[in-house]
């Protein structure tokens, strides 16, 4: 018989840049507990000439101009991750994955990173990324407002990107494959030429992402080969969780290869695109959670997951308000920059 306080199985999601937006100012301060460890984060960061994480999250106002670089952003949204994964009581977490740079701390939640490791590694890719800032990202959805899945169009946006890159000056490819939206790199050329060529959306598309690289293209190539030379594979070790990449594949405890993780995260994970999509998908099937939890910062993210649970058919659902009822009924999503939600997964952190 089944007790009926079993507990609730759940696949655990972390976000990637442009999380920590100005509702999430102090966000460390309410939820990072291990004071130790913060000070920890704090003193490499001055160790390398950067403002501490304590004095980003603690100021007075938010500037995008500030908390969104790079090499501040990136150390930031890790911490609140971790902070977020650490608090989440109640359920069994049976894997993580994560969106983009959320990968860097799906290593860390999953334990194939220390903590300290896993800032190590943020802190200099978030760094690198900054200092090189090679191109840039827009966003562009391929879904209507009520998600229903359109390969079709799916497939002309991608042809018009391919059609574009092939022109004298001309960068832009896919980077994330991020649920009913696709992200898209390059140089201001081939940005600009998808611009003048698509329809606005929503009032908001396509979408210029602030402080953000050409991410998972080959214009990062330099970013990874500098980012190998620096961090080094002694930092992996095998995932206590397991572990859902950029391409959808499993790193299992046990049966994973710290080189071969320290290889794709420095490697395949910098310059080629990143299919969050394929991600919630295997997680979906693989694992059939009953949750899944988006930790913070910011409540972006959920979006995502929900559209790629219905391109996926995960339980019946064909369109946002399939995945409404579905949440309204018996919540399958749990975004814990939300604090409604988050009380569901801790015990009142």
């Amino acid at each position: 018989m089944t007790s009926q306080t079993q507990r609730k199985t759940a696949v655990l999601i972390c976000p990637g840049r442009g999380t920590y937006t100005k509702s999430e100012l102090g966000s460390l301060k309410r939820h990072f507990h291990d004071a130790a460890l913060l000070a920890n984060f704090d003193a490499r960061r001055k160790a390398a000439g950067q403002e501490t994480l304590t004095a980003l999250d603690g100021a007075a106002t938010y500037s995008v101009a500030k908390h969104s670089r790079g090499d501040n952003a990136s150390a930031l949204i890790y911490a609140c991750t971790l902070a977020d994964a650490r608090a989440v009581q109640g359920v069994d977490v049976v894997a993580v994955t994560g969106n983009s740079m959320g990968w860097y701390s799906a290593l860390a939640c999953a334990g194939a990173l220390t903590p300290e490791g896993g800032f190590d590694v943020v802190n200099t890719m978030g760094t690198l990324m900054q200092q090189h800032l090679i191109g840039g990202q827009l966003i562009y959805p391929f879904v209507d407002e009520d998600w229903a899945p359109n390969p079709l169009k799916k497939a002309e946006l991608l042809a018009l990107v391919a059609q574009i890159a092939t022109r004298p000056g001309h960068a832009l490819a896919l980077s994330i494959d991020l649920g009913g939206m696709l992200v898209l790199a390059g140089n201001e050329a081939g940005l600009a030429a998808f611009e003048a060529a698509v329809p606005p959306l929503q009032t908001r598309f396509p979408l210029r992402l602030a402080n953000h690289a050409a991410f998972h293209t080959a214009l990062q190539a330099p970013v990874a080969a500098e980012g190998r030379t620096r961090l080094s594979p002694a930092l992996f070790g095998p995932p206590k969780l397991p572990l859902i990449d950029g391409r959808g594949h499993v790193w299992w405890p046990g049966a994973t290869d710290p080189a071969a993780l320290w290889d794709y995260t420095l490697g395949h994970q910098v310059t080629e695109p990143y299919d969050f999509t394929r991600a919630i998908t295997h997680a979906a099937r693989e694992f059939a959670p009953d949750l899944f939890i988006v930790t913070g910062p910011g409540t972006t993210l959920g979006g995502a997951v929900a559209q790629s649970l219905i391109l996926a058919d995960w339980r019946g659902m064909r369109s946002k308000s399939d995945f409404q009822r579905h949440q309204n009924a018996a919540p399958i999503l749990v975004s814990m920059g939300m604090d409604t939600q988050r009380a569901q997964v801790t015990n009142g952190d």
